[in-house]
């Protein structure tokens, strides 16, 4: 059986590759790709969150034989190289990692929602990411994505006759500019 993870076709051993064998555990124990993490078996979690064609899925309840030959993206094909995501750099920013267990499922969660919402509002970030983390981080996990989400859209464009920044705005400004307001007094 081939399963593409990561942008690669592995072979998985016939003998091992039971199409009822959860997602979870070919890639854990037949792969050896261990960042996605088993929390509890009933999809209540999101430990085990990778992404199947895009979509955010429990690896812990999916079968192999529901993935086929869908494209598996897991934690470890997040960042690019020595290059983080933008979700993993936020993350460290706004100190979301406490104990760290949930935290591949919860950025797989997260990536698969800014893939499709890249404006995610409190709201949307909450129906989305149904991931349990104990140490309670979810504002920290809330503002995080907020941050990324601003990254990825990267620069809004400079409207007509003005700086595009407002550090260019100031920069641009004299010292010793005058308002036109009147003097209070």
């Amino acid at each position: 059986m081939q399963l593409k993870v990561n942008g690669t076709a592995r072979a998985l051993p016939d003998a091992l590759a039971d199409p009822a064998l959860p997602l979870l555990w070919a890639l854990r124990d037949l792969l050896g790709l261990t960042g996605t993490k088993f929390g509890c078996g009933i999809a209540a979690c999101g430990a085990c969150t990778v992404h199947v064609d895009g979509q955010a899925v429990r690896a812990c309840v999916t079968p192999l034989a529901t993935v086929g030959d869908k494209e598996v993206t897991t934690i470890e094909a997040l960042g690019h190289g020595a290059l983080a995501h933008p979700l993993q750099t936020a993350w460290i920013a706004h100190q979301v990692p406490q104990c760290g267990y949930c935290q591949s499922g919860m950025l797989m969660a997260a990536a698969a929602l800014l893939a499709r919402n890249p404006s995610p509002s409190d709201a949307d970030i909450d129906a989305a990411i149904t991931n349990l983390c104990r140490c309670g981080t979810y504002p920290r996990i809330r503002e995080a994505i907020k941050s990324a989400a601003v990254v990825m859209r990267g620069p809004a464009p400079a409207r007509p006759g003005r700086p595009s920044t407002q550090v260019g705005a100031l920069a641009s400004a004299p010292m010793n500019a005058q308002s036109d307001a009147p003097a209070a007094g």
